[in-house]
């Protein structure tokens, strides 16, 4: 995956403020390129330095592998939960995911010109190609 990509959705990503979530569709339609798995891919590979638990699943659910942890920094923020939240923090067990239709970050107009910034600066690396003339004679 080129790293224009990656750097370009790590930069959604830092926009989604504290309480707020977004599934990885909805990133990819922010930004106007790729599709959930691609979104998914770079948050499970290089999303380590953002706020990584803003972005789910369309179902609300947390990223795999990372519920407690997940959990813990919706509560702190103040993110909206459905289900059995309590109960999982309690034993481990319970099923929860966050309310996403509530929770859902709707972009301010600043935030929407950042995210125009950010997917034609994407656009523009990523229609750069080679020079079609190198020197080189056939």
């Amino acid at each position: 995956m080129r790293n224009e990509y990656v750097q370009a959705v790590l930069a959604v990503v830092r926009l989604v403020p504290a309480g707020s979530a977004v599934s990885y569709g909805d990133v990819a339609e922010l930004l106007g390129s790729g599709g959930p798995r691609q979104i998914g891919y770079v948050m499970s590979h290089h999303g380590g330095s953002v706020p990584w638990w803003r972005i789910l699943k369309a179902s609300g659910h947390a990223p795999e592998g990372h519920e407690a942890e997940a959990l813990l920094l919706y509560l702190e923020e103040g993110t909206p939960l459905l289900g059995a939240f309590s109960s999982y923090l309690r034993t481990g067990e319970g099923r929860w995911r966050v309310d996403l239709n509530t929770a859902r970050w709707a972009p301010t107009d600043n935030d929407f010109d950042s995210i125009d910034i950010i997917a034609e600066q994407l656009e523009r690396s990523l229609h750069r190609l080679s020079v079609a003339d190198d020197g080189m004679i056939l």
